[in-house]
C-alpha cells in the first residue's frame, strides 16, 4: 500500500501537545486483547477494557493518530448519513431503535471522556451546521431535521436569511443546526486519548506493524515486523482507511478514499469575524460534499474529496483552494499555511460496518465522515462486548466480510462517480 502523506505538514502535527510515549513492543507479550491500530476505535477500546481491568495491548504501524484520527477536519458530529427513521426501518423494530440511540450520543462520548480525563484538547461545542447547496437538498434537510426533533434532539431549521448569518455568504438556500456538534483538535484528541488508556495501564506500541494473525490452541498470536507477538485471548481490528491484509479480503470490503484539507494562515479578526461567526462547524450537501470551519488559531480549513493516488505536488489541491475562495471571496490572498490529506473507509452501503468472522476477532471498519464521534463510542461498545459477551452492546450486528465485486476497478469507477457528482453539483449550485 502507498505511504500515506506525511503527518509533519498537517496543522495539527503543528499546533498538538506532544504525543506520549510509545515505543515499539520489544518482547513477546501475553494480553487479554490485542488491538490492531491506534486510533479512535482502537484506543478508546483499550481505554475502556483498562477501566474494566482487562488487560490491553495496543499495536500501530506509526504512532497514535497517524492515520485519519490525525488527519480528518476535527468535525465531532453525532447521528450517520441515515436518518433515524431509515435506520429503525433497516434494523426492526428492537436493534432500530438502540441505533438511533446510539448514534444520537456518540457526540456526548468525546466531551465526556475529555472532561473525565482532563485532556489537553482544544475544542469548541456551538453545533454543526448541514447547508442546501440546491432547492433539491432543502427537503431532505428539514426532514432529517424534524426526525431528530421528534427525539428530542437540540436542532434546528435556518432559513436562507439566519444560514446566510451563520455562515458568512448567502450561497445557501437553508440549513439545519445540530447543537449536539462541535470540534476538536483531531490529532491532540488522538493523543488525549492514548495518555488516558496509558494511564488506566493499557499498553500502547507504536513503530509495530501487525504482520500477522494466527489462532493456536484456542489463542491469538499477532506477529510483528520487529519479531515481537502478542498472545491474547482476543483481538480487535480498528484500522480503517489504513487496513492492510492481516485478516483475508478485508481490505477489500472498503474503498480508501483520499480526503485533502487545506488550512489558511491566520486570518485577521475582521474576515475572522465573517465567516461562521458562531463557531460553528458546516459540511454542505453536494454529493461530493466539502466540510469548513475555523480553528483555535484562527485559521480557516476547508477539506473534500481528493484523487485516489497519494498527492504529489501543491498542486493536487487547486480544487479545494479554488472553492474556498469561491465560497468565501474574503479569503482570496489569505495565504495557504498547511495541506495535507488522509484515507477514510468507504463501505458500500455508507454505514459503519462490525465483524467476528473467527471466535474472538472483533472488526471495526467504516467511519462515514463521523469518526471522531461514531469510533471513540464504538470502542466503548467494543469494550463493553468484550466484558459481556452481550451482543446487545453492540450497536450494530455482526455481519460476514463481504469483498466490493471487482474491487481492483472499483477505484476507477469511484474517481469516475467523484467526476461525474462534481459536475452534477456545480450544475444545480449554477441555477440557483
Amino acid at each position: 500500500m502507498a505511504e500515506p502523506f506525511p503527518l509533519e505538514p498537517s496543522l495539527w502535527a503543528a499546533t498538538a501537545p506532544p504525543a506520549p510515549p510509545t515505543p515499539p513492543l520489544a518482547e513477546p507479550v501475553s494480553t487479554d486483547v490485542c488491538i490492531v491500530g491506534a486510533g479512535y476505535a482502537g484506543l478508546s477500546t483499550a481505554l475502556h477494557l483498562a477501566e474494566r481491568g482487562i488487560k490491553a495491548v495496543v499495536l500501530e504501524a506509526k504512532e497514535p493518530g497517524f492515520g485519519g484520527s490525525g488527519r480528518n477536519g476535527g468535525q465531532v458530529i453525532p447521528g450517520l448519513k441515515f436518518d433515524p427513521d431509515e435506520l429503525e426501518s433497516m434494523y426492526g423494530p428492537e436493534r432500530g431503535p438502540r441505533l438511533v440511540d446510539f448514534v444520537g450520543s456518540t457526540a456526548d462520548v468525546v466531551w465526556e471522556l475529555i472532561d473525565k480525563h482532563k485532556m489537553d484538547v482544544p475544542n469548541t461545542r456551538t453545533g454543526w451546521l448541514q447547508t442546501a447547496i440546491s432547492s433539491q437538498a432543502v427537503g431532505p434537510i428539514e426532514a432529517r431535521a424534524a426526525q431528530w426533533q421528534k427525539r428530542g434532539a437540540p436542532v434546528e431549521v435556518l432559513d436562507k436569511k439566519e444560514t446566510a448569518r451563520h455562515v458568512g455568504h448567502e450561497q445557501y438556500l437553508g440549513a439545519w443546526i445540530d447543537r449536539r456538534a462541535g470540534v476538536v483538535q483531531p490529532l491532540a484528541y488522538a493523543r488525549g486519548l492514548a495518555r488516558a488508556a496509558l494511564a488506566a495501564s493499557a499498553s500502547v506500541h507504536g513503530d509495530t506493524p501487525a504482520t500477522s494473525l494466527v489462532r493456536e490452541n484456542g489463542k491469538w498470536i499477532v506477529g510483528t515486523a520487529r519479531g515481537a507477538t502478542v498472545t491474547a485471548d482476543r483481538v480487535v481490528l480498528a484500522t480503517n482507511g489504513y487496513t492492510g491484509d492481516l485478516w483475508p479480503h478485508l481490505r477489500q470490503t472498503i474503498i480508501a478514499a483520499n480526503s485533502f484539507q487545506v488550512a489558511t494562515k491566520p486570518l485577521s479578526d475582521n474576515v475572522r469575524k465573517s465567516i461562521l461567526p458562531g463557531g460553528q462547524a458546516a459540511s454542505d450537501s453536494r454529493r461530493i460534499g466539502l466540510y469548513y470551519r475555523l480553528d483555535h488559531t484562527g485559521r480557516f480549513l476547508l477539506g473534500g474529496r481528493g484523487t485516489m493516488r497519494e498527492p504529489r505536488q501543491v498542486e493536487d489541491w487547486n480544487h479545494i483552494e479554488t472553492m474556498m475562495e469561491k465560497m468565501f471571496p474574503q479569503l482570496k490572498g489569505a495565504g495557504i499555511d498547511f495541506r495535507w490529506g488522509g484515507r477514510v473507509a468507504v463501505t458500500r452501503d455508507h454505514l459503519p460496518h462490525l465483524h467476528e468472522p473467527a471466535p474472538g476477532l472483533l472488526i471495526d471498519i467504516g467511519c462515514m465522515g463521523r469518526g471522531v464521534a461514531l469510533q471513540s463510542a464504538m470502542g466503548r461498545a467494543m469494550a463493553a462486548y468484550i466484558a459481556s459477551g452481550d451482543p446487545m452492546a453492540l450497536p450494530l450486528p455482526p455481519g460476514k466480510v463481504k469483498p466490493l465485486p471487482f474491487h481492483g476497478l472499483n477505484k476507477l469507477y469511484f474517481q469516475a462517480f467523484v467526476t461525474w457528482y462534481r459536475f452534477l453539483d456545480r450544475r444545480d449550485a449554477n441555477a440557483l
